[in-house]
């Protein structure tokens, strides 16, 4: 009989990668997606002491294998407590928190990694005086716990933080509601007396390279995965793609490798999977930390499996049953592989492509993967406000070169349709000139 693994919050990534992982074992599906209307609405009453509870009493008495969770927001966080519960393997819940509250990860950072951290300050929401928050402007501002960069964005001036912290009474509530979980669970396993509802300031970070190093920790070992560069669409902090190999010079590779593992140490982080972005200034040789987020990096698991011939999941899998992850074979079916981001800037309405579309697509391109993340009314108002863009959907494939990955790309968007006209706009995706 398979044995049993308690997946938490599951989302489109999940649903593909444990598809391919075998029938070794049998995945138990609890939570809700917190980007899906109605499901995300449980949020609203949501209590993440109670769920635990709950959870540890529904599975105590069972031969459940391992507990596992790739969401960023709060699913790493209570898959890790419900299994430190359930005497499962996991990672520990305190090292998590450190994590995940960026002021806190930030303390520990300019210890560890003093080069690799920036300048900071922590202020609340209500900041009484948006000229003196104990860093000086410029800065880059975002919550101290978030996902998916909620918030995020650069201010210039007392005027633009003020601005950017004016939100109706609904949006209060749903920041407070989606920080709730965290601020619940954090006081069981660490002494912070810093809630989430602040905002961290940091100095701007300078460079043109941004990329996430992923791997794991077994044993208290950090293992590198490999490096997924990030590009932006042009003028904006808006990610348009993520390519796998990365292109940045092997040395670089090595040096972000080295303060990866520093990084993780300092969080006392000795057992998991964890993505670690950040950016490579060319012109001066600097690179610096961005954050830590203590989980797999679920939309980089095919590609993976596109470069190198397994998912990314599989490692998740072995650590959550406790298993020491076997390394990723040296070669997959392409030589490359990317994520594609389908963004809109203006709020323009978009569609999701018919089934005919769908259908051709999956006979063309079988491997390839699609998201559509279509959103109507005060949601895609709202991501426009908070993210500055709508993330209307993410297409996954490879090539056997990037020259050839492109090509595919293109032909694809000729085909499927995210307009109620045929005017879809591939410019910007051209392959420009990287580091070598």
């Amino acid at each position: 009989m398979p044995r049993k693994i308690l997946f938490l919050f599951p989302q489109e990534w999940d649903y593909s990668a444990l598809a391919s992982l075998g029938d070794e074992f049998e995945f138990i599906f609890e939570g809700f997606d917190i980007f899906k209307f109605p499901e995300n609405a449980q949020l609203l009453w949501f209590d993440a002491r109670k769920y635990v509870d709950k959870l540890v009493r529904r599975y105590r008495n069972t031969t459940l294998a391992g507990v596992m969770s790739t969401n960023e927001q709060y699913g790493a966080l209570i898959a890790a407590a419900v299994a430190k519960r359930l005497g499962l393997p996991g990672t520990d819940p305190a090292a998590i928190i450190r994590a995940q509250h960026k002021y806190y990860a930030r303390m520990i950072h300019r210890e560890a990694v003093p080069e690799a951290t920036p300048d900071f300050a922590v202020f609340p929401y209500k900041v009484a005086d948006h000229a003196n928050v104990g860093i000086a402007y410029p800065f880059f501002v975002k919550p101290v716990k978030a996902a998916h960069s909620v918030l995020a964005r650069r201010v210039d001036t007392p005027d633009d933080l003020r601005r950017h912290l004016t939100f109706h009474p609904w949006e209060k509530y749903i920041i407070k509601r989606l920080v709730r979980p965290f601020n619940d669970l954090m006081p069981l396993f660490t002494d912070f007396d810093i809630n989430p509802e602040h905002l961290l300031g940091e100095g701007l970070i300078t460079g043109r390279h941004q990329v996430t190093v992923d791997g794991y920790a077994c044993n208290g070992c950090v293992s590198v995965v490999g490096i997924v560069d990030a590009v932006m669409y042009p003028g904006t902090q808006a990610f348009q793609r993520f390519e796998y190999p990365s292109l940045l010079p092997r040395e670089v590779q090595d040096r972000m490798a080295d303060l990866t593992t520093r990084a993780l140490a300092a969080l006392g982080f000795d057992h998991g999977t964890f993505n670690v972005e950040m950016i490579w200034d060319d012109q001066t040789g600097k690179i610096q930390l961005i954050e830590v987020n203590p989980r797999l990096a679920a939309q980089f698991g095919d590609l993976y499996e596109k470069v190198q011939g397994r998912n990314t999941y599989q490692i998740l899998l072995d650590l959550s049953v406790g298993r020491t992850p076997q390394p990723l074979p040296a070669r997959g079916a392409y030589g490359t592989a990317a994520s594609f981001v389908f963004r809109e800037f203006n709020g323009a309405v978009k569609i999701a492509p018919g089934r005919a579309q769908v259908a051709w697509l999956q006979g063309a391109y079988p491997d390839t993967l699609l998201n559509t993340y279509i959103k109507g009314g005060n949601s895609r108002w709202r991501e426009q406000k908070w993210l500055g863009s709508y993330r209307y959907a993410v297409l996954n494939l490879g090539g056997r070169d990037r020259q050839d990955m492109f090509a595919r790309f293109e032909h694809i968007c000729h085909q499927l349709r995210f307009e109620t006209t045929r005017d879809i706009h591939v410019g910007g995706y051209v392959a420009e000139a990287r580091p070598k």
